[in-house]
């Protein structure tokens, strides 16, 4: 049996190295020229560390993960608010959880799996042909690919998508907010080694967290009634952050020096479906949670291993095993959007009370009783 899966990101390679594991083939299509990295930290639990245990990546994971010392919450002029220690940051995390970057996650699963797919760089999908015995992906480089089943783990904006189930506006859901976050060359001399410093301020929402091995990344989150249409990713932010002090100019001028960056709107993919015939959508592409929800690698991992699980179990049936697959993650993915919706009406509000009150759970969180039970929570789980 053999796939092609569209995109080499957390989704499209953890699904790579589960067919694998099966004794399917892959062929991965990845647009970039070569591979990322960086990108914002997850807190990755749940399923997808559960499947990183059985798929036999969690130790790498665990080497890669970092442990934040201290959160600071800050006031726009740098000023201490309040702060979370490594003790209540674990408390409200649970023991079977880690901090870790999504690139750090690309990392772990392409060392695995490098030499067990083929993996062309730079290449993208242009038409897709289907029926009862094969799927047949036509690519830029002018190559035909056959394969038992077609995976487009090619994220929010994905090309799959758009071939096989219709344009990228009846899919996405606006959550009113961009995004953007890059790895800073430096570290700003106000963020302690270990540390996370974070602001919100007026529906804007910014942070640099220091996540070892010398790396740091900046992260910036706000409302889109900032925006304006055409600015790109610097003027906008030197727009909308421009009046704020602490380590904002730092973390600003970082921007014009860093490799890459992440620059997009927050949305969800709401579709009915998964699946048509032997096309199936995994992972951002499918479902995107968005960083309000915060278990979108999860997620991705967790539903790799489950659709492999569901081609191994149903022997060849690509159809019974998507149609198993979908209805086994479906619930949880639901779940995780309704959490996404409702958090983006209390993320970086712009009113200085509902902020103080959106930040009163981590303020008791802070307590050692609270601590304390939410650790006795976790474990009786």
């Amino acid at each position: 049996m053999r796939a092609v899966i569209i995109g080499a990101g957390i989704a499209g390679l953890a699904a790579a190295l589960r067919l694998s594991q099966i004794g399917w083939d892959s062929l991965i299509i990845e647009r970039a020229p070569q591979r990322r990295s960086g990108g914002y930290a997850v807190t990755f639990g749940g399923i997808g560390y559960d499947a990183a245990e059985r798929m036999g990546i969690l130790p790498d994971l665990v080497k890669r993960s970092f442990v934040t010392e201290e959160l600071v919450y800050h006031r726009p002029d740098g000023r201490r608010r309040f702060s979370l220690t490594r003790e209540t940051i674990v408390a409200t995390t649970g023991p079977r959880s880690m901090t870790i970057l999504r690139g750090d996650i690309e990392t772990v699963l392409y060392e695995r799996v490098h030499d067990r797919a083929e993996i062309r760089f730079g290449t993208t999908i242009t038409a897709v042909d289907q029926d009862a015995h094969a799927v047949r992906v036509t690519l830029s480089d002018g190559t035909v690919e056959q394969a038992d089943l077609l995976i487009g783990a090619d994220g929010l904006h994905s090309a799959t998508r758009a071939l096989l189930f219709g344009p990228e506006r009846d899919f996405l859901l606006d959550m009113e907010h961009k995004v953007a976050v890059y790895m800073l060359d430096k570290r700003p001399a106000a963020i302690a080694p270990g540390t996370t410093g974070t602001l919100s301020s007026g529906g804007r929402t910014a942070a640099v967290i220091s996540v070892g091995d010398g790396r740091n990344v900046a992260f910036f989150g706000y409302r889109t009634a900032h925006t304006a249409p055409g600015e790109d990713a610097a003027t906008q932010l030197r727009r909308v952050y421009g009046d704020l002090g602490w380590v904002i100019p730092e973390a600003l001028d970082g921007l014009g020096r860093a490799d890459s960056v992440y620059f997009d709107t927050i949305s969800q993919v709401v579709a009915p479906t998964w699946s048509r015939g032997r096309v199936v959508l995994l992972g951002d592409a499918a479902w995107c949670v968005t960083l309000f929800a915060g278990y979108g690698s999860a997620l991705a991992v967790g539903g790799a291993d489950r659709l492999g699980t569901e081609l191994e179990r149903h022997q060849g049936d690509v159809g019974a095993a998507l149609a198993a697959w979908e209805s086994a993650l479906r619930p949880e993915v639901d779940k995780k959007q309704k959490l996404g919706r409702r958090v983006k009406g209390v993320y970086a509000p712009a009113n200085p009370l509902l902020l103080w009150l959106t930040q009163l759970p981590l303020r008791l969180a802070a307590l050692p009783p609270v601590r304390r039970y939410m650790t006795r929570r976790f474990i009786k789980g």
